[in-house]
């Protein structure tokens, strides 16, 4: 395994077995281990393995996405989507929402559990969510919905 394989699989697990709050603590603990490295190498280890920050009662944590599918304290959609969210685009009465690599499971879940009275029902991919919306209208009210959730009007 080349030295990046062997740091991202470092980080991955360190994330999995550790409540890790911050950029710093993932780098300490790294540290720990005998790897060294920047904070740049590190946003880029995050962003390439799709871990997301999201919201707990404890405070912000680092999580692998797809162990938020399984995660019986399973943030609600108001947490994991602007974790998530990439940008998201529609037509007619159909919604597609890209979310980071990974993130499209677990935000699709929280998306069919809060039982929207527009959405017949979303399909996901790894990073893409197909949601089928009642209408046209039923879409826009959704999409502007969504992007309240993440922050964008």
């Amino acid at each position: 395994m080349t030295r990046k394989q062997v740091r991202q699989a470092a980080v991955r697990d360190l994330v999995e077995s550790n409540v890790v709050g911050s950029q710093e603590d993932l780098r300490q603990l790294l540290s720990a281990r005998g790897i060294a490295v920047t904070q740049a190498t590190l946003s880029r280890d995050l962003r390439d393995l799709g871990l997301a920050r999201v919201s707990t009662d404890q405070g912000g944590r680092y999580v692998v996405p797809e162990a938020l599918a399984n995660d019986e304290d399973k943030p609600f959609l108001g947490n994991l989507l602007p974790q998530l969210f990439s940008k998201i685009d529609g037509v007619g009465e159909l919604i597609v929402l890209h979310t980071v690599r990974s993130g499209a499971q677990p935000i699709a879940e929280a998306i069919d559990q809060e039982e929207f009275p527009e959405v017949l029902g979303t399909i996901a991919g790894d990073d893409t969510i197909l949601i089928v919306t009642r209408s046209a209208e039923a879409r826009a009210t959704l999409t502007s919905r969504l992007l309240a959730l993440v922050g964008v009007h």
